[in-house]
């Protein structure tokens, strides 16, 4: 049986998944234009004044709620009636396009699994060796911790981002990082190279679930302070929830982060001969780490709270994502037997 070939199908299998599961999600964001938008019935009367009305070409008349006269055979609520139906129509169509985009999503997972373990299978070794079996590997545990989160506590609005991110990291691997099966380089043959890789695939997975989060939460934060909390924003918990999310994410994944710095250095002692070297993979990883301690140190100061948290967050998953991807094409070094 040739695993190489079944484990790229299923990963393939799995990009155009994710991408009908981003898509399924997109038209759940779409479908909830219509929702916060109607304002309560009993306001509206309140602001045009419940009675008043005149009388047009001998025809009785009352004040509608958009300001227009209605004849007055026809309920004054009929307008919010019918706004009121439109929204639940408009909700029924984001549960269903919700629903469907977690069971693309899972269907996208247990392929991605497939292609994982079945790589593991033809290398005859744990796949990561290399940036392709590294890539595969950090999109399954950034989707399983997502898809935690949903089954713990109903987070389905960080379904798109996260499909995306799915979608875009796999779409990348098979077109852009692939390798075939080859050996381990002497390097790698170290426990502590298990442990190293193991830490940054957890600890990333939970960086992205976090910067994630930290992105949505800017958005709902500049929706609520201009007062237009509408959309599929008005479904998303308040900001301070979404901020306390992120928070938790990237606190239990900075000891992690800690822990794969070590576990590297450790490991470059047995590879190299040395436990730091600065090389670009190693110092950047550093400044990854830097950016984190920033973030957790701006948590715990009053006034960097909120915004100016999140936007470090934000800062800190865009160099763990250059670390990975940008060190690896752009600059050679010591860790450029893990390139494409």
């Amino acid at each position: 049986m040739n695993y190489q070939y079944y484990s790229s199908l299923a990963i393939v299998t799995a990009v155009v998944v994710y991408m009908l599961a981003m898509f399924s999600h997109a038209a759940e964001w779409a479908s909830a234009r219509r929702l916060g938008v109607a304002r309560p019935a009993h306001t509206e009367r309140e602001l045009v004044g419940v009675g008043a009305g005149s009388s047009v070409a001998g025809v009785d008349t009352a004040v509608g709620t958009d300001g227009a006269d209605l004849p007055v055979d026809q309920p004054a609520g009929a307008g919010e009636a019918e706004s009121f139906s439109a929204e639940r129509i408009a909700s029924h169509r984001v549960d269903l396009f919700g629903r469907v985009g977690i069971a693309l999503t899972l269907i996208g997972f247990l392929a991605s699994v497939a292609g994982v373990v079945l790589r593991g299978l033809a290398a005859g070794r744990a796949p990561w060796g290399n940036m392709y079996e590294f890539t595969i590997s950090a999109m399954v545990f950034v989707v399983a911790a997502y898809l935690l989160m949903v089954w713990r506590a109903g987070m389905r609005w960080l379904g798109l981002p996260v499909t995306l991110l799915a979608a875009v990291g796999n779409g990348l691997a098979v077109t852009v990082f692939y390798v075939a099966v080859a050996p381990l380089v002497p390097a790698l043959h170290s426990v502590w190279f298990l442990i190293h890789i193991v830490a940054a695939i957890i600890s990333g997975a939970a960086f992205n679930v976090g910067g994630l989060a930290s992105i949505l939460y800017l958005l709902k934060k500049r929706a609520e302070g201009r007062g237009t909390v509408r959309g599929y924003l008005s479904r998303l918990p308040s900001s301070a929830r979404m901020d306390l999310v992120a928070y938790r994410m990237l606190a239990f994944a900075f000891p992690l982060w800690t822990f794969t710095v070590a576990a590297g250095s450790i490991w470059a002692e047995y590879a190299w001969g040395r436990y730091w070297g600065w090389d670009p993979k190693e110092t950047w990883a550093l400044v990854t780490w830097v950016i984190f301690a920033c973030y957790l140190h701006a948590r715990s100061t009053a006034g960097w709270r909120g915004s100016r948290a999140a936007v470090i967050a934000i800062l800190g998953l865009a160099s763990f994502w250059f670390n990975f991807i940008g060190i690896n094409l752009l600059v050679s070094g010591l860790h450029s037997y893990a390139g494409v």
